[in-house]
């Protein structure tokens, strides 16, 4: 007596099909069972709204770089140190720069230091502008592109932090300039009244930053510069809602990225509390 098939929806176009089939008979996805997986692990890891999981995920690190060395909290003056992780805390768990990235040979921080900030007032407003950022991108180019743009330019954005030679850098603003280089290309592709709204607002966004980078000190304008310019050519290779359906390819690279990302912080807690403790790994 033969096993029953399991049906699923495909990931795609939402028909029923097979799970061992190996293309959806309806849109021709590739192995749409291993896509389904790749589903199921995603909502593990992200639940339901990834924004919150991001914007939970940084608070954590956060929390965790105070407490490795909660000597360092009070050691900086002023406004915008206060509550400051110490920099030997922001090491361990994954700054990047050409210290950590040249030196150390550290190259996993790409991804990791995107996770990481120097304050309260840092992460603050790192947070709220992914909390209004991030519904729209998310809306207009589907979960795995929103993934793909958040990893993807974060990581360009501190490799070009450290081809310009910036020693220690940290932040979520890599990450959210690429998010802003995908809305002025959405806004620009889409055109029309309605796509120009959307593309002034985003540049006015980048003024913002300009403005920023030039009237405060500290600001790493070549991590906002890559993230910008990253997002918008991910943007133009993936296309949004509008004017094309998410790929496969775009799905299974969001999988790889949510996956190396997972490993990645979690090295970087085992490793910081390992060498918080002496022991060198």
């Amino acid at each position: 007596m033969s096993s029953e098939r399991k049906s699923i929806l495909c990931p795609n176009c939402r028909k029923l099909i097979s799970m061992d089939e190996p293309a959806c008979p309806y849109c021709g996805l590739i192995r749409p069972g291993l896509h389904n997986t790749a589903g199921i692990i995603r909502k593990i890891f992200l639940g339901s709204d990834p924004i919150r999981t991001i914007i939970y995920i940084n608070i954590a690190f956060y929390v965790l770089s105070l407490l490795l060395d909660p000597e360092g909290i009070f050691a900086g003056g002023g406004a915008f140190n206060l509550l400051s992780p110490s920099n030997q805390s922001l090491f361990l768990l994954g700054a990047s720069g050409t210290i950590p990235v040249t030196g150390a040979h550290r190259f996993w921080t790409l991804i990791s230091a995107s996770f990481l900030h120097g304050g309260i007032l840092h992460i603050g407003f790192n947070m709220m502008a992914l909390y209004q950022l991030g519904p729209f991108v998310l809306r207009e180019f589907g979960f795995h592109r929103f993934i793909n743009l958040y990893i993807i330019t974060g990581a360009c954005g501190f490799a070009a932090s450290v081809l310009f030679g910036v020693p220690f850098t940290i932040g979520a603003s890599a990450s959210i300039c690429g998010l802003i280089g995908a809305i002025i290309y959405y806004g620009k592709s889409r055109g029309g009244s309605y796509g120009e709204t959307i593309y002034k607002q985003a540049m006015g966004w980048v003024a913002g930053l300009i403005f920023c980078g030039i009237i405060f000190s500290g600001i790493n304008n070549w991590a906002h510069g890559g993230g910008i310019l990253s997002g918008i050519l991910l943007a133009f290779l993936m296309g949004y809602n509008d004017n094309k359906q998410e790929s496969a390819w775009s799905k299974l690279l969001a999988y790889a990225c949510i996956l190396l990302t997972v490993v990645i912080l979690i090295w970087a807690v085992i490793s910081s509390l390992l060498n918080g403790r002496g022991i060198v790994i």
